[in-house]
């Protein structure tokens, strides 16, 4: 059964959580659609996948954006309290801090518990569905802005291209024309004409560059103003119709990985991604103690002051963080001691703080 002031402070949790949520995570989609939109524009990501991109990303961002929110739910919830002296009023009325800890973790641990289906299922599950929806899109050459009988730029390069006809998955072509000018070296400019009489659309690695290859045609190259173009024929030519990003591969395998996989593996960079998937799970619940006595206050004391120090403190975490992660991630650092070397001072220091708080309360109210 829940004390009446069990529900209020349940409540209050609550409504402060979800409106800090709602903020971070409108941060995070704005990032999300200026970087997916990038990759629209280069020709990496198809526009019709854009609002499905943007979920799929929103799903693993919730990892980050949870314990940052309950942090700082906590802080403005048992801030306000300390503010309006309604902490002072239920020290008076026997209630101290341990008590209020009930309401805080009817909100912790469930989001604790969302956070493991999160990062442990359905984030990897995102990324693999994203992967697989823009590699199926990618095959086409509909999706790269090509259109037959038209004359379009050639996407990722300076040029231009032209397809006679297309088949209706846009995988195949028939009469391709390509102009390009690239740059060499000492800054001059070349030109490349190339003729195919048929072709196809394919990636030489999964997620990897998208290449045009031309079957029966002719290639002519060389610098404008000289005499030295030179005419070849080809049986085959392969064309690389956009350059995608430069993106670490196995930084995309390993957030794609089963949980399942990460378990069984013994290769430090699967290790880590394992500890960081768990990261979300263990920073709630020890930032949520943490920010209890960090949330203290007096009416007097400016608004957020606090809040700025719990903010800093809050990036010193997060910071280790990522330091053992890549400590792991090159072998620096042992499994056995994963991210404990933060969990568990962090969990120390709240505790200590807290009981801190309490002995002082009670030589206040020996005196």
């Amino acid at each position: 059964m829940l004390r009446i002031i069990d529900r209020y402070l349940l409540r209050e949790l609550v409504l402060t959580v979800l409106a800090v949520s709602a903020v971070l995570l409108l941060i995070s989609i704005g990032e999300t659609v200026i970087a997916v939109l990038n990759q629209v524009t280069s020709g990496q990501v198809p526009a019709d996948l854009l609002a499905i991109m943007i979920s799929l990303r929103a799903v693993g961002s919730l990892n980050v954006l949870l314990p940052l929110a309950i942090f700082l739910g906590v802080l403005m919830t048992y801030g306000r309290l300390y503010r309006d002296s309604e902490m002072a009023v239920l020290s008076a009325s026997g209630l101290d801090v341990s008590g209020t800890l009930r309401p805080l973790a009817l909100v912790a641990v469930p989001t604790a518990i969302l956070l493991a289906v999160i990062a442990f299922w359905l984030a990897p599950a995102a990324v693999r569905l994203s992967q697989q929806l823009v590699d199926e899109a990618n095959r086409s050459l509909l999706i790269a802005g090509l259109e037959p009988g038209r004359f379009v730029s050639l996407p990722g390069r300076d040029g231009v291209i032209y397809v006679g006809e297309m088949s209706a998955d846009g995988s195949r072509f028939r009469r391709m024309f390509v102009e390009s000018e690239p740059m060499e070296a000492d800054g001059s400019s070349q030109i490349n004409i190339v003729t195919a009489s048929s072709g196809e659309l394919f990636r030489d690695t999964p997620g990897g560059d998208r290449f045009l290859a031309l079957s029966d045609g002719f290639r002519v190259e060389g610098r404008p103003g000289q005499d030295d173009f030179r005419l070849l024929r080809f049986e085959r030519n392969d064309i690389r119709l956009s350059e995608n990003e430069t993106v670490d591969n196995s930084e995309s395998v390993k957030r794609a990985s089963p949980t399942s996989v990460l378990w069984q593996s013994t290769d430090p960079l699967l290790t880590a991604e394992l500890h960081w998937r768990l990261a979300p799970v263990l920073s709630v619940l020890v930032l949520a103690l943490l920010a209890v006595p960090m949330a203290r206050t007096s009416p007097r004391q400016p608004r957020y002051g606090n809040l700025i120090l719990a903010v800093l403190g809050y990036i010193i975490y997060a910071n280790s963080l990522a330091l053992g992660r890549s400590w792991m991630a090159q072998g620096k650092l042992s499994a056995l001691w994963g991210f404990w070397w933060v969990y568990l001072p962090t969990l120390v220091l709240a505790i200590w703080l807290i009981r801190r708080g309490q002995r002082l309360r009670q030589k206040r109210s020996a005196r």
